[in-house]
């Protein structure tokens, strides 16, 4: 290690970004220290009603390989290949994720973690659990924290928050000139329900698809999960003829699903107890800067850029300033503080784009993919990646299968979507473009065409 750089590092938070970033840094060198609030996760049950299944993509892959530990996750993940669209009548059909036969994986939020603490333990991180952060001295770069009726004050050359959406850091930095902060809940909360395994032990469903019930406003996802059976989770807005307030009792649930999601019924003999029984959650983005006070500390994930989970990238960015940031930090001789000032500069644009991103899915999800015209404009985006795939990779494509940016695929997409808003004003069906057609659209996104030319 080199002598400047620092020799201890305390990680707010135990969760999936704190854990990774922990290995990563022990792998450095560093003498890493993780203090969590709550109890070390590996002892409990696993807790139903609190998260959302994650989605593990490209991003999340790549960080799990440079901590060593991808082989170990693939194990525990269910390939989706597409979106599993259920209409009204109970049919569905399957919309691929890519043109290439790529897929996004289906993860337990809570095997996930318990993986990467017990990685990083064999590493010789320290886990710190039921330590609550009373008070951060941003001067000292001093954290205190309360455990059995005591307060413990933790010194540390650099102290990272990866303490979540409320973070403890955050909350200290936000009392410091010149931060700037932002959240915007949607009007939609969520709440988690599941589909078992058939009497026989088997999944219910296509295991290896994203479920999707689209009902223009609201919906309802399934993931699958190892044990053979589906996450599901409803996203609903809270107020409204259609919304949580107006589902108060077991027979407007029943009779809810019965004109929404008829099919999902014979699928969940406890719906009813499960929907009261489980919380209904809050959707937030989140957004600030700097991430750093004086160069000694730094905000990472949700703490720093919380999105909603439309895009299923939460994980994957958090993962992915993992990687970033310990790539940048690696091997360097200068100052750690110009290194976090570089990184957050970097990464902030990347941050502000895919909540722009997530939140644009939503209406995707909920709305659009069960529309035929989008249908359609997904073929033909589907036929122009395959004739000309180092010209146009669809903006999921860039997203999901990727590590470009999330600014330049937000950027790329804007360009795109008004390509195609033109193309869908001349073609409503995929079937009509011929081969011509199809080389005047990439002409158009180099600039050299006009619609209709």
């Amino acid at each position: 290690m080199h002598t400047n750089q620092p020799t201890s590092v305390n990680i707010l938070g135990a969760g999936l970004a704190g854990s990774l970033l922990s290995l990563l840094l022990t792998k450095q060198g560093y003498q890493v220290s993780v203090y969590e609030k709550r109890d070390d996760p590996r002892n409990a049950q696993i807790a139903e009603g609190r998260s959302i299944n994650l989605a593990l993509s490209l991003r999340g892959w790549e960080a799990l390989r440079k901590a060593g530990i991808e082989e170990v996750i693939r194990k525990q993940a269910i390939p989706m290949k597409g979106r599993m669209i259920h209409n009204l009548e109970g049919e569905t059909h399957l919309q691929p994720y890519s043109a290439d036969d790529k897929s996004i994986y289906s993860v337990s939020r809570a095997a996930l973690n318990n993986i990467l603490i017990s990685q990083s333990e064999e590493k010789g991180v320290t886990f710190n659990f039921n330590h609550l952060c009373e008070e951060i001295d941003l001067a000292k770069n001093e954290a205190s924290f309360r455990f059995s009726g005591e307060t413990k004050r933790m010194p540390s050359d650099l102290l990272i928050g990866t303490d979540g959406a409320f973070s403890a850091l955050r909350s200290a930095l936000q009392k410091t000139p010149r931060f700037n902060y932002s959240q915007h809940y949607i009007a939609h909360g969520y709440k988690e329900l599941s589909i078992p395994p058939t009497s026989e032990g088997e999944f219910a469903m296509e295991p290896n698809a994203l479920h999707i019930w689209p009902r223009g406003g609201y919906m309802l996802i399934a993931l699958p999960n190892m044990d053979k059976s589906f996450t599901c989770t409803l996203f609903l807005p809270y107020e409204g003829e259609r919304s949580f307030a107006a589902l108060q009792n077991k027979q407007q649930v029943r009779i809810f699903f019965e004109n929404n999601f008829p099919d999902t019924l014979p699928l969940m003999p406890d719906l009813e107890e499960m929907f009261f029984q489980n919380p209904t959650s809050d959707l937030v983005t989140i957004r600030c800067y700097p991430w750093t006070y004086n160069g000694k500390q730094l905000l990472l994930g949700d703490a720093a850029h919380a999105i909603v989970p439309f895009y299923g990238q939460g994980m994957n960015a958090a993962f992915e300033d993992c990687r970033l940031f310990t790539e940048m930090l690696y091997g360097k001789t200068d100052d750690l503080a110009e290194v976090i000032f570089q990184f957050q500069k970097s990464r902030k644009p990347d941050a502000d784009a895919i909540a722009e991103l997530a939140l644009q899915n939503f209406i995707e999800m909920r709305d659009l993919v069960a529309d035929e015209t989008f249908v359609e404009r997904k073929k033909i985006e589907k036929e122009l990646f395959l004739r000309y795939p180092e010209q146009w990779t669809p903006l999921y494509n860039m997203v999901t299968f990727s590590h470009r940016p999330y600014a330049e695929a937000l950027s790329m997409g804007k360009k795109q979507d008004a390509i195609m808003q033109q193309v869908m004003q001349q073609y409503s069906k995929a079937s009509a473009l011929g081969g011509e057609d199809y080389a005047k659209i990439i002409a158009m996104l180099d600039g050299k065409q006009e619609a209709g030319d």
